[in-house]
């Protein structure tokens, strides 16, 4: 579905209408632009059905998730909280595309009116948006590569006062307290304060899950601090 500009933002506009007048908790089930969307996200996911491939569908899905922004906007600018399984599905497409900071942008609606995930996933709003976002950057480090801070810090802002597994916070601790000592030696000790939070948050996640795998880290990140310390006195 390949929309004009008009067509977009026409279908912002319906979206802004129907979300404002819909009850929190409430359905979208019936209204023009939400079923609308619903069909589309249904006639996209027998598509990526298709494939097999991982990488492959995270391309799927970072071509058709501009056909879903006038709506998904709309429904940021005026929603009151009903329940909508296209604003829910494209934020976890959102971040299987990589598109970290938009699906945030969603998260931070979905987890403020406290919306349900479609009944297919088993896991909580919160829990999946701590995991997905955990997963990623742990990934991502064992790689060797960078993931930035600020959405793992925005992730745990997010997510700071929703309920999910010890184990699922224990990831988004380690993943940020690994960011946060990231290139901190004797040489270059950081900001003041950096080492430190950095070793509380390592902390933090060993005593949430003590086989998170932070330990070698918090002994190095221990060892730094005092030789630091040290050289101070």
């Amino acid at each position: 579905m390949s929309l004009t500009l008009a067509q977009r933002t026409q279908l912002r506009k319906r979206a802004v209408q129907e979300a404002a007048l819909t009850a929190p908790a409430a359905l979208m089930d019936g209204l023009s632009t939400y079923e609308l969307m619903l069909a589309k996200l249904q006639q996209d996911q027998l598509r990526l059905q298709q494939v097999q491939s991982t990488q492959h569908k995270a391309l799927v899905k970072a071509e058709v998730l501009g056909e879903y922004k006038p709506y998904i906007d709309g429904v940021l600018t005026a929603g009151r909280g009903a329940q909508d399984d296209v604003v829910t599905t494209v934020m976890l497409w959102r971040f299987d595309a990589g598109d970290w900071a938009s699906g945030l942008d969603i998260a931070g609606y979905v987890l403020q009116h406290g919306l349900k995930m479609p009944n297919r996933f088993n896991r909580t709003t919160g829990c999946l948006v701590a995991e997905e976002v955990a997963e990623a950057a742990l990934k991502s480090q064992k790689a060797g590569e960078s993931f930035p801070i600020d959405v793992m810090k925005r992730t745990a802002e997010l997510t700071k006062e929703q309920d999910m597994p010890d184990e699922v916070r224990a990831k988004l601790k380690l993943a940020l307290g690994r960011a946060t000592l990231e290139g901190l030696d004797a040489k270059n000790p950081g900001q003041p304060g950096e080492l430190q939070a950095g070793i509380d948050l390592l902390k933090d996640a060993i005593q949430l899950h003590e086989h998170c795998g932070g330990k070698k880290e918090l002994d190095r990140a221990l060892a730094l601090l005092k030789k630091l310390a040290g050289t101070a006195g």
